[in-house]
């Protein structure tokens, strides 16, 4: 039964700065009783009134469980100068609050909020300071007021909190206007929760602000999938079966929204189709970029291309085969092209030998990659410095607009002659349209990649889209070279990608099967290997560091949530000299392997080697903890052995442990051993390029642990899940229209 109890926080047992969970012992006129519950800013000598019930923990006793709360500003000079010295309003201490109210008494609260100037009556009190302390009491009263509202919509503290840093003062309003606002402007506030939201308000359930929220909810959620629109139909059936209404009524919430420029309808390969504007804009804009590259004539490189090629074969001592000096001339007689091929078919080479003619010929090279690794990985293969796709188009965070932007612009484009990226599989396509958006025509674009990979994570099939539109020229690599078929792993991985089973336990080798039957076999035997096994072979080897299990999925024993957790406690157990720091349902412990998990562009670093600064952290960035701080509230992550960077407490749902990762996060790495476990997984899931992407992650070896039965049935399945995309039929299209026009 509910109950209500006012009283002064006496002591604060607990207290969880992320979402204000408390422990508390509050004292009345006449009882003290312990509270549990959520409590935002908690400060002893703060006075609440508390809705809840009274509960029986079985090893504390009796507690007061908090649904819901008011904060009572106290009334008698004692607790307001109690108030004003808990931390509430920085800049006042003890002996401040004591002068304040001895100056105004009961009136203190009236004189900040209505008279702030007056506060410079106290000594050490300027107007800046008067100002700031008002400020902060408008704040508290206004965040107080929010979150008494909000509690009414089973809106906690912590949600009330993120709310008000985006809305400020007119959070009741932008909630009370349209709740489904809070799903597009709130990172964590979904679609669901606002309708939960929404629904407690009385919002019917065929309202148009729910209508179009849910519309772009499922768009969302399936670019979230890869897909940059979906089929006009299966929009409205998804839609509609969300939202429990008929598809009459989400066709003419879709037609306002065409009308509003929030989506785009078009008919796409006789069929029509549904964009987020972004996308749309994304795609026609790729194709403009590429037909002006492709078509511009190019600066010459020198004269004679078999010369400048045997020279780069004499500095280098590496003979190409005749295939690769075909790939390197057409290449750069290109605007754009495509260079493709497996592990072991010599794109490396071929990278380093276009690198070198272009140098020779005067001509301004950039060389880049879709992630941090890939690119140091270019570095250390080349010897040429290599930078990420973003650093290289000087990205930037736009604070009015609230997102990332390019520096490098079609107004403002890269000054190089020519740009390589590698690993252009991983490229989606917003990445593509800044990417093409700041290359003048004139410059070549020479993408490098292996189209059998994994697609990007992001949405799109770039790589795939354009070797398929025949728009550009593309060279297919078939050969593996000699040094590379002494690897299992690479010949493993081509007999996967053409759908024949893998040879594996050759003594010497670099690629093995364990065979275990059961799922909690293998993973004993997948923590035997980490923690004994592999180590005690492979002398040099850091487990934490050099070792990388990849799984097909995050849930279920051989997800990688719990593989993260298994693994944590056998790789870096709890020690007395570690310090650790819970958060949700995950523990983060120094020395940890940890992932960044979401883009964070504002995000501050340091490279502790060359002592320069910068701003971004990535999705899919793989680091260590190298310190948690509890008196600051921050936790150090080493990313790239040199980048520091310094995480907030409250921004530890950025990171989640990395001893196992999805395959789909390890695109564009490469680590010297690689363990995936083969047992049944969905079979959308476990298909054979993704078997095939996650061999070829391992350098010195790939350990397969499970059945044999179910490699087979991955190498079998080679269904890959179509993405809906517009790309290839739009660089179709360019390419008929090109040949109708040569012929005219």
């Amino acid at each position: 039964m509910k109950e209500e109890k006012q009283g002064v926080i006496a002591d604060i047992i607990f207290h969880n700065q992320e979402n204000g969970y408390t422990i508390a012992v509050f004292e009345t006129e006449d009882e003290q009783f312990t509270a549990v519950g959520n409590l935002p800013s908690c400060h002893k000598g703060r006075s609440y009134l508390l809705r809840g019930q009274w509960k029986i923990h079985p090893t504390y006793g009796e507690q007061f469980a908090i649904s819901s709360f008011e904060e009572v500003m106290p009334s008698t000079e004692e607790g307001i100068e109690e108030f004003l010295s808990s931390g509430v309003l920085k800049g006042i201490g003890k002996k401040t609050a004591a002068a304040i109210v001895a100056r105004f008494g009961s009136e203190t609260f009236a004189v900040i909020e209505n008279q702030p100037h007056r506060l410079t009556e106290i000594p050490g009190i300027g107007e800046k300071k008067a100002e700031s302390v008002a400020e902060a009491f408008r704040s508290h009263r206004e965040f107080a007021e929010i979150t008494l509202y909000l509690q009414q919509f089973g809106i906690n503290a912590d949600y009330a909190m993120k709310l008000y840093r985006v809305y400020g003062a007119d959070t009741i309003a932008a909630v009370q206007e349209n709740p489904y606002r809070l799903a597009e402007d709130l990172f964590g506030v979904g679609f669901k929760k606002a309708d939960k939201i929404a629904e407690k308000m009385g919002i019917a359930r065929d309202d148009e602000h729910r209508i179009k929220s849910g519309i772009k909810y499922t768009l969302n959620y399936f670019a979230g999938e890869g897909n940059t629109f979906l089929p006009q139909n299966v929009l409205c059936e998804k839609a509609g079966g969300m939202l429990e209404l008929e598809r009459e009524k989400i066709s003419d919430c879709l037609v306002e929204m065409a009308f509003q420029g929030d989506v785009h309808i078009e008919n796409l390969e006789n069929r029509n189709v549904v964009f987020l504007m972004p996308y749309y804009l994304a795609e026609q804009n790729v194709c403009k970029c590429m037909a002006a590259i492709n078509s511009a004539r190019l600066r010459p490189v020198g004269s004679d291309m078999d010369s400048l090629i045997a020279v780069t074969e004499q500095d280098t001592g590496i003979r190409l085969s005749e295939n690769q000096k075909y790939a390197v001339k057409t290449s750069l007689n290109q605007g754009i092209s495509v260079i493709t091929g497996g592990p072991g078919t010599g794109k490396t080479t071929i990278i380093n030998t276009m690198i070198r003619i272009l140098q020779h010929s005067g001509l301004k090279t950039a060389i880049a990659a879709p992630t941090g690794r890939a690119a140091k990985r270019i570095t250390e293969t080349s010897g040429y410095e290599a930078s990420t796709i973003h650093r290289l188009l000087e990205y930037y965070y736009s604070e009015g607009e609230d997102t990332m932007r390019f520096g490098k612009t079609a107004e403002d484009p890269l000054k190089q002659d020519a740009v390589i990226i590698d690993e252009a599989s991983m490229i989606d396509l917003m990445l593509m349209n800044g990417l093409v958006s700041a290359i003048r025509p004139g410059t070549r674009l020479i993408l490098v990649g292996d189209a059998d990979q994994l697609p990007s994570v992001g949405a799109g099939n770039v790589l795939r889209d354009i070797i398929d539109s025949e728009y550009v020229y593309c060279v297919k690599l078939t050969e593996i070279f000699r040094q590379a078929r002494e690897s299992l792993i690479v010949v493993n991985a081509h007999r996967i990608n053409h759908g024949e089973y893998p040879d594996y336990n050759e003594k010497g080798k670099d690629f093995f099967m364990m065979r275990e039957k059961t799922e909690k076999d293998m993973l004993r035997t997948i923590k035997d290997l980490c923690v004994r096994r592999l180590p005690s072979y492979y002398t040099q080897l850091l487990p934490v560091r050099d070792i990388q299990i990849l799984t097909p999925v995050r849930k279920g024993l051989l997800g990688s949530m719990n593989l993260n957790k298994e693994l944590q406690e056998a790789l870096n157990p709890p020690r007395e000299q570690l310090e650790e720091k819970k958060f949700g349902e995950r523990i983060f412990r120094e020395h940890d392997k940890v992932m960044q998990i979401r883009n964070n562009y504002q995000m501050k670093w340091k490279n502790q080697e060359d002592f320069t600064e910068g701003e971004g952290v990535f999705n899919g960035d793989v680091g260590f903890i190298n310190r948690i701080d509890r008196e600051f509230n921050e936790v150090t992550v080493v990313f790239d052995e040199c980048k520091y960077v310094t995480y907030d407490f409250s921004q530890l749902d950025e990171l989640e442990l990395a001893y196992a990762i999805t395959v789909h996060k390890s695109q564009g790495s490469e680590f010297p051993v690689v363990i995936m476990p083969m047992s049944w997984f969905p079979p959308v899931l476990a298909t054979r390029n993704l078997l095939y992407t996650g061999v070829t992650r391992g350098k010195q070896a790939v350990v397969l642990v499970g059945s044999e039965d179910k490699l087979r049935g991955m190498i079998d399945n080679n269904r890959t899940k179509e993405r809906y995309s517009g790309l290839k039929a739009r660089l179709k299209a360019l390419l008929d229209f090109s040949f109708s026009a040569k012929e005219g």
